[in-house]
């Protein structure tokens, strides 16, 4: 590299402040190329690098066209989505037929990549899991980064052969389990369970597997966290959820949360607060929300009325 190149490249890092006026809000004006400060319009740079494509697209349709790369690598597919396959069609890329010498080769080429394909055991095993967690993922509503994550996980545990003398649907509800507390989205094991078909002691049995052999830290799942889809499935207004999480942080901070379960202390707080502010729900509306018994609700809620002396309950019920 040229000791210009260089020095344009430093210029590029060191530009941090206004050397007008010290301002650090600097303005990038992309279409007239252009590094100004917001403080005095002072210019200092007039010749700013475009680093996009040098072509432009209107639709999705032109852009993936005029692209010139393939699609990003994804820990979720079992090849990474770096494979290429060999496809069923008649006609070659200019539009023009096949010949039956030419298709002949093409469905051996075919099928020889399919047996290659298959023919390692981690290959197949990670086929499989991969197309159970997207139907998990698809059940649960899980977005792509927590899917990600997961995939990332259960490689983990394929690697240190832990899934060996256990059901695979079962590491995989682990994994996305895990995943779920590790981005702050808790699901509870009962409800991974039901739509992975699974049951629940072996779940837990997987996941105490892998957080023993796999290091990575998992936060434990908090009431707080639970909040917003219990909420969501009973439709409550903004001020109501509002009212619950300020309950939770109380009762997190004297104490009341610990060796309790999750769902338990967000149903009990969502159930005071739909009584103070007057956007009521049953108790056993917020137990199917919160996936726990109407018992838990009921013992959870004495608690924290108790503790917390919450005022005009009585009054407002």
């Amino acid at each position: 590299m040229s000791t210009s190149r260089i020095s344009e490249a430093r210029k590029r890092v060191l530009i941090r402040a206004c050397t007008n006026c010290g301002g650090k809000e600097l303005v990038e004006d992309r279409t007239r190329g252009e590094l100004t400060c917001r403080s005095c319009g002072f210019v200092l740079k007039d010749r700013v690098e475009d680093h996009g494509p040098e072509w432009r697209a209107f639709t999705a349709e032109e852009r993936n066209r005029r692209a010139r790369t393939g699609a990003p690598m994804a820990i979720a597919r079992a090849d990474k989505g770096l494979s290429t396959i060999i496809g069923y069609g008649t006609r070659d890329a200019s539009g023009r037929t096949l010949s039956g010498a030419t298709r002949t080769t093409i469905y051996r080429l075919r099928k020889w990549q399919i047996r290659s394909w298959a023919h390692s055991t981690k290959i197949r095993n990670l086929k499989d899991a991969m197309n159970e967690m997207n139907r998990l993922c698809s059940q649960l509503g899980i977005p792509q980064s927590l899917k990600e994550t997961a995939a990332y996980i259960y490689r983990k545990t394929l690697e240190k052969k832990l899934i060996r003398g256990r059901r695979i649907d079962a590491i995989v509800a682990a994994s996305i389990y895990l995943s779920c507390r590790i981005h702050h989205k808790p699901r509870q094991m009962d409800e991974i369970a039901h739509e992975a078909k699974v049951d629940r002691r072996s779940l837990g049995s997987a996941i105490r597997r892998i957080l023993l052999f796999i290091d990575m830290k998992v936060p434990s799942p908090s009431a707080t966290d639970l909040l917003p889809r219990i909420s969501s499935d009973l439709g409550l207004r903004s001020d109501t959820i509002r009212r619950a999480v300020s309950l939770i942080d109380v009762a997190r901070v004297t104490g009341l949360t610990i060796g309790k379960s999750p769902g338990g202390i967000a149903g009990a707080a969502i159930y005071i607060a739909s009584i103070l502010e007057e956007d009521r729900r049953t108790q056993r509306e917020i137990a199917e929300a919160a996936r726990v018994t109407e018992v838990t609700i009921r013992n959870r809620y004495k608690q924290l009325v108790k503790s917390l002396k919450v005022d005009n309950l009585d009054q407002a019920r």
